[in-house]
């Protein structure tokens, strides 16, 4: 509690308007054959982060292809035409640094944390593998066994894991949204070399990617280097526009139970589609992050806490969430735990009955000033980690946004007021709209 304090009263000693007195230092260009290029200068310590972003996630996979996204991502610490398989990581942690992969449903990237000078290296093994993968059956082989294990482990072992599966699965019914980015376990027991070949060939291509480099180095420097590493690279003349398939319109609430004797503590959670950061437009999901503050972004201090926690024994724990970033539509939702002797349908006749308080009475301006001021300095520290802005401008551009909307967004947080607030919740809690779920040990408890 002490250290919450603590927090909370440097936060509200920093003014929120420092937020838009600072700016990333940040150049871009664009490769001839279609690669952009983006570098962020911090020189305050002689490192470098290099970060490849590839625009293909899990969302963007064929029907019958769930996790091959994810599959390739493995296979690309296999070997190529110069290097054996493993080596490329062996390499890295040997000149002292870390490197790792990720894949969403929007995008994988591929990033290396190393001394400054040692940049070219990593841009040498990084373009090298960009074109020359080199896949036997022994490779698909083992990492899928691999992947199904990751599976295994954190979702198939998870009961939290397999609910959520079913909850996005029940909010996209037509987007691919609905399918987990490490695939569905019947689709990744059969993905095979061609299948992980076709991917690499048409996707992990210049025309498809964002090369970020973050850190002690001069743009143009970067530039040249990207220039004889990367610019070789052939653009991919097949590359498809990047399409996506659109939910229809939901005029009916969906409800699901899921029962799981592993589920440790019985909660609901409501999930409702929502505004992401569109380019140029970002205020309403601004007003969302709003929102999910006001309403469960503290265990403290935010309404859904104070209500059901704290002036009646209801909860022993509320939450919301929102995913601001997303190519396409997201979701914003909350969460309630009920207090024992609580059943869940009580406890989420009192999540509705928040809600119809909040949008009667509208935003509380001391806690809407207090969560404008943390949000600003969040802002001001988050320009302190070199890898977090790298992942802040890869994964906005892999999403849609700009370099301008990007550098936009701290502005467009400070700007947001009351009344956008309550207009975008307005807008957000159709229950027609939404999916509701009882996760539970046991299906009778659902039914009470």
């Amino acid at each position: 509690m002490r250290q919450l304090a603590l927090s909370l009263v440097a936060a509200l000693a920093l003014p929120a308007a420092a937020a838009q007195a600072q700016t990333d230092d940040v150049t871009t260009y664009t490769l001839d054959n279609g690669m952009d290029v983006v570098v962020i200068e911090d020189h305050r310590a002689p490192a470098v982060v290099h970060m490849v972003w590839y625009r293909a996630g899990s969302a963007d996979e064929p029907p019958g292809l769930s996790g091959v996204a994810h599959f390739l991502e493995h296979l690309m610490f296999k070997a190529t035409d110069s290097m054996e398989a493993g080596e490329f990581s062996t390499v890295v942690a040997a000149n002292g640094g870390t490197d790792n992969a990720f894949t969403s449903y929007d995008y994988t990237a591929y990033f290396q944390r190393v001394a400054a000078d040692r940049l070219e290296l990593m841009m040498e093994m990084e373009s090298d593998r960009m074109n020359n993968l080199r896949l036997t059956e022994e490779d698909i082989a083992t990492e899928r066994s691999v992947i199904l294990e990751e599976r295994n482990q954190r979702v198939d072992s998870n009961a939290g894991a397999l609910a959520r599966e079913q909850i996005m699965a029940s909010q996209y019914l037509n987007h691919r949204y609905g399918q987990p980015v490490i695939g569905w376990r019947h689709e990744m027991e059969a993905l095979t070399q061609e299948d992980a070949l076709a991917w690499y060939d048409l996707y992990y291509s210049p025309n498809n990617a964002i090369l970020v480099v973050a850190g002690d180095v001069e743009p143009e420097a970067v530039l040249a280097l990207a220039e004889e590493h990367y610019g070789p690279i052939p653009a991919e003349p097949q590359l498809p526009e990047r399409f996506r398939t659109e939910e229809p319109p939901q005029r009916a609430a969906r409800r699901i139970i899921y029962a799981d004797p592993r589920v440790g503590q019985d909660y609901l959670l409501r999930s409702y589609l929502a505004q992401e950061r569109d380019s140029g437009a970002q205020e309403e999901a601004a007003a969302l992050v709003y929102l999910e503050q006001i309403l469960g972004g503290s265990s403290f201090t935010s309404l859904m806490a104070r209500e059901l926690s704290f002036d009646e024994n209801i909860a022993l724990f509320s939450g919301a969430g929102y995913g601001a970033m997303s190519l396409d539509d997201n979701t914003f939702s909350l969460t309630v735990a009920p207090a024992e002797g609580v059943t869940l349908s009580e406890a989420e006749a009192a999540m509705d009955g928040v809600i119809t308080q909040f949008l009667e009475e509208g935003v509380d301006e001391e806690q809407f000033e207090r969560i404008k001021t943390q949000l600003g300095a969040a802002e001001i520290y988050a320009r302190d980690d070199v890898e977090g802005l790298a992942r802040r401008y890869g994964a906005g551009l892999t999403q849609g946004l700009t370099i301008e909307d990007i550098e936009a967004w701290p502005d467009i947080l400070q700007a947001v007021t009351p009344e956008d607030v309550m207009a975008a919740a307005e807008a957000l809690f159709d229950i027609d709209s939404s999916v509701t779920a009882y996760v539970v040990a046991d299906r009778q408890e659902a039914l009470q």
